[in-house]
């Protein structure tokens, strides 16, 4: 191999570890066509890279490991599968309504749900998101609580005992989260911190939904939440493989999915 194949090689693999992790996923077909190499090149790259645990290869694409995320900051995980999580929000705004009490996770998803629920107030937030209690803090019409804790900086959000015990005092007409990931009909996190608060969430709300977009489907992750039989309501977006919604409804998951806007 010529210097100039090292070269060419580090830059394609290197471009292709930060679309999986700018967007959590790609498809081995789109990054073919991007990068103008064989599909067996793209595999021999997505192989390298998993095996230096920067992703995790999946039915189709490949999908970034947590542990490669774990340091995003909140406005990287924000860019990452943005149509598919606006067009989950739009869906789940069907679920609100005036006079509501909502629980809100430390997720981006969750949070494209902000413009939804000031279109639905009055309504009243409790959140542990730093980021949403920013844009709904003095909002006419919104009652927000904030749920206190120890505060970590890169999730921007509070977690921990006082988090839980917060939580615990209060009672929600829905709750609205996410995941890192799903393993068969099962969802997963990357930190045991982040699964307390969001068993809190599920265990003081009437109407329980997860809000998910496709690349976290076969996304590996270490703490288990719950079987998504738990939540009365999964949404995904349509590029959720064909085999991953088969599963889900064969399980009895109800699952409902939304479209994206076409670029």
């Amino acid at each position: 191999m010529t210097s100039g194949d090292g070269q060419d090689l580090a830059v394609r693999r290197e471009t292709i570890k930060s679309l999986v992790l700018k967007d959590g996923f790609a498809r081995i077909e789109d990054l073919t066509r991007l990068l103008g190499v064989s599909l067996m090149t793209v595999h021999r790259d997505l192989d390298a890279l998993s095996h230096q645990g920067y992703l995790t290869k999946i039915r189709g694409g490949a999908t970034a490991n947590p542990n490669a995320l774990l340091e995003s900051r909140v406005s990287e995980r924000m860019v990452a599968m943005r149509a598919e999580k606006t067009a989950i929000a739009a869906h789940a705004a069907k679920l609100l309504s005036p006079g509501q009490t909502v629980f809100l996770d430390d997720s981006t998803t969750a949070m494209a749900m902000v413009p939804h629920i000031i279109a639905s107030a009055p309504i009243t937030v409790a959140t542990n998101f730093v980021p949403v209690i920013g844009k709904l803090a003095g909002v006419a019409g919104i009652e927000l609580i904030v749920l206190g804790g120890v505060y970590h900086s890169v999730p921007e959000a509070c977690f921990g005992s006082r988090t839980v015990e917060s939580i615990g005092h209060l009672h929600a007409d829905l709750a609205l989260m996410s995941t890192t990931g799903i393993n068969g009909i099962s969802c997963y996190h990357r930190s045991e911190i982040t699964v307390t608060s969001r068993e809190a969430f599920m265990a003081n709300s009437t109407v329980k939904v997860l809000l998910v977009d496709h690349a976290k489907f076969g996304r590996p992750a270490t703490h288990l939440l719950c079987r998504l039989s738990a939540f009365d309501l999964v949404i995904s977006d349509t590029g959720i493989d064909k085999e991953d919604e088969l599963l889900l409804r064969s399980e009895g998951i109800n699952l409902e999915l939304a479209s994206p806007a076409s670029a």
